[in-house]
């Protein structure tokens, strides 16, 4: 007998959309052999099946899913169009679509993405590995960013600890360090200080062991059932749906290993506002703006009133609370 366990943090298919638009579309997986019979998560899909549903070139030409809009509005699926759109990722401008405007001739064939540091089986992956190496599953998970807004997105992906085991960690490594792609020539933000906000490049985060190690602690290689588009952070990234966004490194080429905490970009930038754990905290107050509630984006536009209150660690804090126990979380913000 499979018994499932349910945290209070989950979200469902059936809670976030229409059951019959949601099983229409499985059932379309399915036909493509994507699903199992019983199984809410995706097999394990190959580069080309990935590539049928979001070709650099079709991608913002194919039919909007219909995602419907489900009772609870705060776990309504954000429209594909919205999070294609609105996105930070200072590499290709500061404003929200300038990522969209000026990533479109990014390419993200041929990459290779490195895992080294304390471990004792260093490898690289490339760009078809990324798809074949682990099982694909997909999850929902909602997105706080910084900034008092939020989106629900179904990513596609894979467990970071899956990645980390196959590295097989040495007991000197304590912290996990993130670097995103260095290239001027592709990303118009690394080239002027004026349209990249100012950031030192290459962007970096990181993480405690613990948490790259949890299960909610997600590598994306796609959303809505297709590649990720460049301004998500093609052809991988981060999600780790606790901690505000910008902790979801985007492009990723380096994943390595280390002893001690890690310097982090916004944290370097300014360690007053962005702090290295950035746990989702309606108590902590960012300098300039309340946390104690976000703008859910859905339909509506900039002035639409879809306000609700924030919750702590984002929702999930059944799941990883004791990541954190004992420690003074207005601290070590």
């Amino acid at each position: 007998m499979l018994i499932k366990h349910i945290k209070s943090s989950t979200l469902s298919e059936h809670e976030v959309t229409d059951e019959a638009t949601y099983l229409n579309r499985r059932q379309l997986l399915k036909q493509f052999g994507y699903l199992g019979a019983a199984s809410l998560l995706a097999q394990s899909m190959p580069a080309q099946s990935l590539d049928f549903f979001s070709n650099p070139k079709t991608h913002f030409q194919r039919h909007d899913l219909a995602y419907q809009q489900a009772a609870d509005t705060q776990q309504v699926l954000t429209p594909e169009a919205k999070i294609i759109s609105h996105n930070n990722f200072y590499e290709f401008g500061t404003s929200k679509s300038d990522p969209m405007d000026n990533s479109q001739t990014f390419k993200v064939n041929p990459w290779q993405l490195s895992i080294s540091g304390a471990v004792d089986k260093p490898y690289v992956l490339d760009y078809d590995q990324l798809f074949r190496q682990f099982p694909l599953e997909e999850r929902i998970y909602r997105l706080r960013c910084v900034e008092a807004w939020s989106m629900v997105i179904p990513w596609l992906g894979f467990p970071l600890a899956q990645l980390i085991k196959k590295a097989a960690p040495t007991s000197r490594a304590k912290f996990v360090a993130f670097e995103t792609l260095y290239d001027p020539k592709q990303m118009p933000g690394q080239a002027s200080r004026r349209i990249g906000g100012g950031i030192d490049y290459p962007y970096r985060e990181g993480l405690r062991i613990d948490e790259a190690m949890h299960p909610l602690t997600f590598l994306a290689v796609g959303l809505y059932g297709k590649t990720l588009p460049p301004q998500n952070g093609a052809p991988i990234r981060l999600v780790v749906p606790w901690k505000y966004g910008f902790k979801s490194i985007k492009s990723i080429v380096g994943i390595k290993l280390v002893e001690r905490q890690p310097p982090t970009t916004w944290n370097m930038l300014a360690a007053h506002e962005y702090g290295f754990y950035a746990n989702v905290n309606p108590e902590v107050d960012h300098p300039r703006w309340s946390q104690a509630s976000e703008r859910r984006l859905t339909t509506g536009g900039l002035l639409a009133r879809n306000r609700i209150a924030t919750l702590p660690f984002n929702g999930y804090g059944e799941e990883v609370a004791k990541l954190y126990k004992n420690m003074d979380l207005r601290k070590y913000f």
